[in-house]
């Protein structure tokens, strides 16, 4: 007889075959009936319309990953336009009991409206849910949701207070009876119906986030602040607490970080079920204020809603915006999947494709930071990677008598700079070769040492080569993307040692688009949306914030998943015990990859300094200064209406900056005037820092 593990392997097996698609003419139907062309549909697809034709005509079908996709549409709209005489598909969840162990809910009501109470299945019920308060303003209107899972009917989180009320998502409040943290361990896992599913077939589904008021954490015997000289995020509960022995008693762990802001509780996987929640304690500042402006100080109906549709459309927040950046990667990128072994016929975890793997990978020795055991241990002394954002004020002896006399300095900031050069980005997925003398390929990824001395670059435009904008003075090790912009201007390059990857492939697309339109949307709730002209668009991003402070918090918390996503590739050693010359935890990270972050940065500045000598071609305009994805510029009106390039038509001319809410497009980010930029610059400060606070991307505990 077949084991458990055998079946469940082979179950997993049909799980992860190829989708079935309805029949041609079904799609056609479905297409037609959403009123979509075949062009468009082609378009969403990054496909042509000859393909699509020869899908609906039965000639081809797609490959993964554009057939996941295109079978995702397809259910959609199968859901929206049934087959003419087809009945309404009915929720198998509105009619039986969820196939799990957890016991059905009683009675369900939201904030909008009461329900009709469901027909209580056998054993003991979950806590009735019972209204939220009236939300304060109108919910701005969403696109179709995805069909709930219906193992996690409540949502992904609860916001839980000192009465015992777990505010959860779309207004649904749970009654929550755990007086201590184990019980609120046991009832969050058996009795809540809160998770949330995987976001790729391969992953595994997001734990329960709860997180915990002030009032909630002193009912549950947690100190109402953490205090210490140490950063608070660092700071964690003693080992001798009476909640951590109290939680080790019941046989329940907590990770390496032990019980601080953001605390998790597990015990080992037994069988397929996983047993973990995650804790966020409001008081212990877990919800930064420059990632979540404003959010701790909500009431919990709203920090529910904030975490609700960043959970939805970005992951469960699993600690600070930089960890959840890191952990979205390795969600949608896992890095395992089912492979039969063809030695026992048994279904194993093997190696994911385009995944980094399970095991952390050591970097080159120019890409790894001056602590890095392979610096340390060999003696490296060949020098490092200088791949940073632009920090460049341009020298006041080259401001022209015409620009000193243009009434204003206008800065424009890209809009998520940095997350825009993650599209199609090829990076390394192998451990670094070492090769002298190479020929340089720009398709390649990895670290080169060139001497870029001499490329010569327009004076008043910061040189592309250096994140200070001077002009390299010898040999140095550079990114594939910086040296393939030497190749771009013209200039030949000869690299005389390389650190190189043989195995590639774009491991941030997924990454990408997830967040991208998560921005786009979650803008779009706030009223910036594509169809705005110029005028239109810079009037929206005037008054965001003040439509709804929720949105706009949670717009800056994808902002900030973006660049601590990036800056925890290249973590920094962390606390007051670590010693010179030790492997620090992260580096036991398959994520810790210091080239990958490099790669993004360094396509970055090259899209900007792309777009300034673009600028400078088309309008004669140069930059006062850049900082990092924000430029200055002298000019003539307080808009950048002023000085952008337009086409006799009124349309954006391509190649410079264009406003709009894309990421990589640009929004005003700042005005002053000429005489404040230009006595900045005399005193050696940039324009830019003081315009806006800047958006690099640092390394995590750095």
């Amino acid at each position: 007889m077949a084991s458990e593990e055998e079946l469940f392997a082979s179950v997993d097996a049909l799980l992860n075959e190829e989708p079935h698609l309805p029949p041609p003419a079904e799609r056609a139907r479905l297409r037609e009936a959403a009123g979509i062309t075949q062009a468009r549909l082609a378009t969403a697809l990054k496909t042509t319309t000859q393909s699509v034709k020869n899908w609906e005509n039965g000639r081809s079908e797609p490959k993964s990953p554009r057939l996941d996709a295109y079978q995702r549409l397809l259910n959609g709209w199968a859901a929206k336009y049934p087959s003419p005489g087809t009945a309404p598909a009915v929720s198998v969840a509105a009619t039986a009991p969820a196939a799990s162990s957890a016991p059905a809910v009683s009675e369900v009501k939201t904030a909008d409206a009461p329900q009709t109470p469901t027909v209580p299945a056998a054993g003991p019920a979950r806590p009735a849910t019972r209204p939220a308060a009236a939300p304060r303003r109108p919910a701005p209107k969403k696109a179709a949701q995805p069909t709930a899972d219906p193992r996690f009917p409540h949502g992904p989180l609860a916001v839980l207070d000192g009465d015992g009320s777990a505010y959860g998502v779309d207004g649904i409040v749970l009654d929550c009876p755990a007086t201590n943290v184990v019980e609120l361990v046991e009832w969050t896992l058996r009795e809540s119906g809160l998770g949330a599913p995987r976001l790729h077939r391969n992953g595994k589904d997001s734990d329960p986030l709860i997180v915990l008021t002030a009032a909630a954490a002193v009912k549950l015997g947690l100190p109402e602040r953490l205090e210490g000289h140490e950063q608070r995020r660092s700071l964690r509960l003693p080992e001798g607490h009476p909640v951590v022995k109290q939680v080790v008693k019941a046989k329940w762990r907590l990770t390496q970080r032990g019980f601080g802001p953001w605390a998790r509780i597990y015990r080992k996987v037994q069988g397929r079920e996983r047993q973990c929640v995650q804790l966020a304690i409001l008081s212990w500042d877990a919800l930064d204020e420059r990632s979540w402006p404003g959010v701790a100080e909500m009431e919990p109906a709203d920090i529910a809603r904030v975490l609700g549709v960043y959970a939805q459309r970005v992951i469960t927040p699993r600690g600070s915006t930089a960890v959840s950046g890191l952990e979205l990667m390795t969600a949608l990128r896992p890095p395992t999947r089912a492979v039969q072994d063809p030695q026992t016929g048994n279904w194993v975890p093997g190696h994911n494709p385009g995944s980094l793997g399970t095991e952390p990978m050591d970097p080159a020795p120019p890409e790894a930071t001056a602590e890095h055991p392979v610096v340390v241990d060999s003696g490296w002394s060949g020098g490092f990677l200088n791949e940073e954002a632009y920090q460049w004020v341009r020298d006041v002896s080259l401001l022209t008598d015409e620009e000193c006399t243009l009434p204003y300095a206008v800065g424009l900031d890209l809009n998520t700079a940095f997350l825009a050069a993650a599209a199609r980005l090829v990076v390394g997925l192998s451990a670094p070769d070492h090769f002298r003398t190479p020929t340089f390929n720009p398709k390649i990824p990895g670290s080169w040492l060139v001497d870029l001395s001499h490329v010569e670059v327009e004076p008043r435009l910061p040189s592309p080569f250096t994140p200070d904008g001077t002009r390299p003075t010898g040999p140095a090790w550079y990114q594939t993307h910086t040296v393939a912009y030497a190749q771009e201007l013209g200039y030949n390059v000869q690299p005389l040692e390389a650190y190189l990857r043989r195995e590639t492939g774009a491991y941030l697309d997924p990454w990408h688009d997830r967040l991208k339109t998560a921005y786009v949307d979650t803008l779009a709730d706030l009223g910036v949306t594509k169809d705005l002209d110029d005028r239109a668009f810079l009037a929206a991003m005037e008054q965001y914030k003040d439509i709804d402070p929720a949105m706009a918090a949670v717009l800056a918390a994808i902002k900030a998943t973006v660049k601590g996503g990036i800056g925890k590739l290249r973590e920094r050693p962390q606390g007051r015990k670590y010693q010179e010359g030790e492997r620090w935890p992260a580096l036991q990270r398959p994520t810790w990859r210091p080239d990958i972050r490099a790669a993004v940065i360094s396509k970055a500045r090259i899209n900007m300094h792309r777009k300034l000598r673009n600028m400078a071609t088309m309008t004669g305009l140069y930059p006062l200064a850049v900082l990092s994805d924000c430029v200055v510029y002298p000019s003539p009106g307080d808009s950048p209406l002023a000085f952008l390039p337009y086409a006799a038509s009124g349309k954006p001319q391509p190649g410079g900056f264009r406003l709009g809410p894309t990421p990589g497009l640009a929004k005003l980010e700042g005005v002053q005037t000429m005489l404040w930029a230009v006595n900045l610059m005399e005193q050696g400060h940039n324009p830019a820092r003081h315009i806006k606070g800047g958006d690099a991307v640092h390394d995590e505990g750095e």
